[in-house]
């Protein structure tokens, strides 16, 4: 199983990704780390990225994605997947590949964003980043969970969903 825990940045994807993986008792990865460096430079400078710039970042999670799923081995991968074509270069959906959406407010992931410190994203690119959003449609099968909820709350709703439809 695979699960693609999605949202804008600042919206928790890494902190609930690597909780869920805990719980799951799989591997985490970040998508960030899989970003190229002129992305992070770019990013950094407050340049929103292009299409062409996630390409070759979307392309080397998708092969980590179908790495994993060849090896029939479990992980949480958070990434931000902002786009419907994102997600489908990313192979959503399919078989064993789930996805998370972490749903919230610009104010409040902004704020969340202002607070945060040591992080490549400016919070002055969140505005780009819900700009771009598509938020996933019954045609993903996503669950989408509230930011606004704690973090132990979101593990029992998703880990229930997953037992529900029979993913555990």
């Amino acid at each position: 199983m695979i699960i693609i825990v999605m949202g804008v940045s600042g919206s928790g994807k890494s902190t609930l990704g690597q909780l869920l993986a805990r719980e799951l008792g799989c591997a985490f990865f970040d998508g960030d780390d899989y970003h190229p460096a002129a992305n992070v430079a770019k990013m950094a400078r407050g340049i929103p990225l292009t299409d062409a710039d996630r390409a070759p970042w979307l392309d080397r999670l998708r092969a980590l994605i179908d790495a994993h799923r060849q090896r029939e081995a479990s992980a949480v991968i958070a990434c931000s997947a902002l786009k419907r074509a994102y997600r489908a270069r990313l192979g959503v959906p399919r078989a064993a590949v789930y996805l998370l959406y972490l749903r919230g407010s610009f104010d409040r992931i902004h704020q969340r964003m202002a607070q945060r410190q040591g992080h490549f994203m400016d919070a002055a690119l969140l505005a780009s980043q819900f700009a771009a959003l598509e938020e996933p449609d019954y045609t993903e099968a996503a669950l989408i969970v509230d930011v606004n909820l704690p973090p132990n709350t979101l593990i029992a709703q998703i880990t229930r969903h997953l037992r529900d439809i029979n993913a555990l």
